[in-house]
């Protein structure tokens, strides 16, 4: 059985992002390293925010990103629902964190991830069973 990674928004971005070139250039080699050894796991939160960052802050053509996230369909999708937001609710007040960034937890944990890629929170810690990295403090084979 692969292990489940979750994608943060901002790795998602910086996949597109060529004003970032070195960040560009680590994400995409990561996830296709990721890619043939393990399920990688998206919210609908974070395409949702995805779809807002590129087109509001990149300046990106809406028809452009929405075909973008035809490319997600190859990745396993949580949505969120009421009992992600419940626990989210929980998890900002145990771990004193942003609303958004432990909905980002609720989602990797109920979809059984062993790790969660983001710049957000600290990297090494464990939270909900869950390996906070940060990508950029990996080496890519």
């Amino acid at each position: 059985m692969k292990d489940k990674i979750f994608l943060d928004t901002n790795f998602l971005v910086y996949l597109q992002n060529s004003n970032e070139p070195e960040k560009q250039k680590h994400c995409r080699a990561l996830i296709k390293h990721l890619a043939s050894k393990s399920t990688i796991v998206l919210s609908t939160q974070v395409i949702q925010e995805f779809y807002v960052v590129m087109t509001r802050k990149m300046g990106a053509d809406p028809v452009l990103v929405k075909g973008l996230l035809q490319l997600f369909r190859q990745f396993e999708i949580v949505t969120i629902d009421l009992e992600s937001i419940s626990q989210a609710i929980d998890f900002s007040i145990i771990h004193q964190l942003s609303f958004w960034d432990a909905l980002i937890v609720s989602a990797a944990q109920k979809a059984n991830c062993s790790t969660l890629f983001t710049e957000d929170l600290n990297s090494g810690q464990i939270m909900a069973g869950i390996k906070i990295i940060n990508p950029f403090t990996i080496s890519v084979p």
